[in-house]
């Protein structure tokens, strides 16, 4: 038996570069080397090379640039040598060699194309080594969890042309990275792979190398149908749904990159188009993060809502489980597929511990029944929906308020459970952690909607005293926060309700979810608006987590001060709903400029400091890039400027008082499908107004405008 190499020393700050396929990603530096730190190649929750490091004449390569290209499929890096010494004869200069690694993921294989060319007009001896070596840790092992006992590494299976690592799990699977090349190597062992390549003046040499869960023989052939295939699929997938094209060139690149990461992070499921939550913590189908992700793009791709609530709906718990915090009728949380949860280490095999995926389930359904009046669907996860919401009423039962809370049933479990949902993220106005069953302000306010939506729902199947049921206990529920969560002299509301009932006094973004739900009256949803938009949320890049005076404010934290685009997004919709579209334009407007000086691609989130003239964003070091529901945050946003909504029941598309987005003269909404009719819709800035119109209609199809 071997052991893998230690990994390396933490390298400097450095960007890393992803590409995802199915449950397959990979993360590399800009050489295109995996070092064994928050890097690899991962299958399954499973780190399967830890350790791909190019080596030439035992040097790392001068690098010259480095890229994913703009459809996510392929990762090019350009290198070039360093001086080749050879024994008795005159050095190969610096920079004569160009050496071109450029790579792809499909069907849950690597596959790698090295090119060496040689610019010199004299020959040139290239020794090349690949180093390499395979952790086989799960996801968790990689995120810093400790684990008492692990599976046995075995020996590698050597053959000619290739090497397989393989390791023997605790959950008895044999888990195997099989590493082949095109070409016969010199030497060729479990660590390394080496090659003296003879380059003659102006001529090429290439590799190719695929590293999969069994052999291989690669070559250029394999190689061009993968790409094409990988292309043929991101294509699909950057093409489902509406099209917005805007005249802003740099605004227009932000788009085109978000609608690009969506379609790298879905994954086509049985049950449909699935967006995993973010690369690479969170590489999974999780509840929540798709089911936000979805409404952001239900709007433009409906379709994406319906592969969310149809995977959900199939994995809905059906059993009590204090280690998985299921009951029946509870969303799922999320999902792994590794060995420390396949063995129960952790609860995360299939994890319900998610307060608000349940009442966010219900709201998408009627969401997505509005967007697309599509009847046979809902009616096919209608018993999905009733065991949802009477999960929302036994949990509501069980809290001493009435409200929907949540208490973990195990220490294994999260202790926080909404989405915010780090361990010191709920806290007193005095700093003080509350006891639970904890009530988050914001989940009071899906439930709230989830209970609006059922009743429509009903209505329309003709369940009248049903209908009539769920609008009583909304309004009950309304009625409850209202009176329970309004801080009268801060002018907003409390986090959350600890388990005895007490207000935890503190100001945080969650209340901008209850906007976007639609619970608070007029004049309280105008003023937690202004709120929002004043200085003590906004930062000038966006909004914060929490005010600034907050007991547990800290702007490099995770929840309790950063800013997260997500969130912005749903308080931007809720600032549209209560008539702060203005509001709505400053704070894209921060949130471009923003994303671009993280090159078009927002994080998971990054820190919350003052924004100062002349200064960058500050990134939070271990975000997610990319994010799912960070790449459609804008999409969310622009749809509240545009002030767009759809009902596919009417067959109407309704655009009410519509801005444009700062420096943004014109915008143009193609293929925007309302039942079996479709749109297309310019909109266009005339001085201080914004005006609308259709460019093309087809079916029957309505437009009303307010201006």
């Amino acid at each position: 038996m071997t052991s893998a190499p230690q990994t390396d020393q933490p390298r400097g700050p450095e960007r890393l570069f992803v590409l995802k396929e199915g449950d397959s990603f990979l993360v590399a530096d800009h050489f295109g080397d995996l070092g064994g730190q928050e890097d690899g190649l991962f299958r399954n929750d499973t780190r399967v090379l830890s350790r791909w490091r190019l080596r030439v004449a035992g040097q790392r390569p001068a690098l010259l640039s480095s890229a994913v290209n703009q459809d996510n499929v392929f990762f090019t890096a350009h290198l070039s040598n360093q001086p080749l010494p050879v024994l008795g004869e005159p050095d190969t200069p610096q920079g004569v060699i160009h050496i071109e690694r450029k790579r792809l993921l499909w069907e849950g294989r690597l596959l790698e194309q090295l090119s060496l060319v040689n610019f010199a007009d004299e020959p040139a001896s290239v020794p090349l080594d690949f180093e390499f070596a395979a952790d086989f840790r799960d996801m968790f092992e990689v995120r810093g969890q400790r684990r008492a006992h692990r599976g046995e590494l075995l020996d590698a299976e050597l053959g000619q042309q290739n090497v397989t690592l393989r390791y023997q799990g605790l959950d008895d699977q044999l888990r195997c990275a099989a590493i082949s090349f095109s070409q016969l190597p010199g030497q060729l062992d479990e660590q390394h792979a080496r090659f003296v390549v003879d380059l003659a003046a102006r001529s090429k040499w290439e590799l190719f190398i695929e590293i999969g869960q069994a052999p291989c023989e690669p070559n250029r052939t394999r190689f061009r149908h993968a790409a094409a295939l990988a292309r043929r699929s991101m294509r699909r997938r950057r093409r489902r749904g509406a099209q917005v094209k805007t005249s802003g060139r740099l605004f227009q690149a932000w788009l085109d990159k978000s609608r690009a990461d969506l379609a790298l992070l879905t994954t086509e499921l049985p049950t449909g188009p699935y967006p995993y939550a973010g690369i690479p913590w969170f590489s999974t189908p999780f509840g929540r993060d798709a089911i936000i992700t979805a409404l952001q793009m239900l709007w433009l791709d409906p379709s994406l809502g319906r592969g969310v609530l149809a995977y959900l709906a199939c994995h809905q718990a059906r059993e009590h489980s204090s280690f998985r915090d299921s009951a029946p009728g509870k969303i799922m949380h999320e999902t792994r597929q590794g060995e420390m949860s396949a063995v129960n280490e952790l609860p995360f095999g299939r994890y319900y511990g998610g307060v608000d995926t349940t009442p966010l389930f219900i709201v998408l359904a009627g969401a997505y029944a509005r967007r697309t009046a599509d009847r046979a669907f809902i009616d096919s996860i209608w018993p999905a929906l009733e065991s949802a919401v009477s999960w929302m009423d036994q949990q509501a039962e069980g809290h001493p308020s009435g409200l929907l809370g949540y208490a973990r049933g195990e220490d294994s479990g999260l202790i926080n459970q909404g989405w915010k949902d780090s361990h010191d993220s709920v806290f007193h106005a005095d700093g003080g952690t509350p006891q639970g069953p904890i009530a988050l302000v914001e989940v009071q306010g899906y439930a709230y909607r989830a209970y609006r939506e059922m009743a429509e729902l009903a209505a329309e199947r003709g369940m009248a005293e049903r209908a009539v049921e769920w609008r009583a206990k909304a309004e009950r529920l309304r009625e409850a926060v209202e009176h329970r969560f309004w801080l009268a002299p801060a002018g907003f509301y409390a986090l959350a309700l600890d388990g005895t009932g007490r207000a935890c006094q503190v100001q945080a973004s969650n209340a901008g979810h209850l906007l976007y739900c639609g619970l608070p009256g007029p004049e309280r949803g105008r003023a937690t608006a202004q709120k929002l938009l004043s200085r003590a949320f906004n930062s000038g890049w966006g909004i914060r987590t929490l005010v600034t005076d907050a007991a547990r404010f800290n702007p490099m934290s995770y929840h309790n001060g950063s800013i997260w685009p997500h969130d912005m997004a749903l308080c931007a919709a809720g600032l549209a709903r209560y008539g702060e579209r203005q509001g709505v334009v400053r704070l894209l407007a921060g949130l471009f400029e923003a994303a671009s000086h993280f090159g078009m691609r927002l994080p998971e989130l990054f820190c919350g400091f003052e924004r100062a003239p002349g200064e960058a964003p500050i990134a939070y070091p271990v975000a997610c890039l990319p994010q799912a529901w960070a790449a459609g945050s804008v999409f969310m946003m622009l749809q509240a400027c545009l002030g767009i909504s759809i009902d596919a029941r009417q067959g109407q598309v309704s655009v009410e008082r519509p801005l444009l987005p700062a420096g943004i003269d014109h915008l143009q909404l193609r293929g925007l499908k309302v039942g079996d009719g479709q749109l297309d819709l310019s909109f266009q800035r005339l001085g201080s107004r914004t005006v609308v119109f259709a460019d093309r209609r087809k079916g029957s199809v309505r437009l009303s405008i307010e201006q």
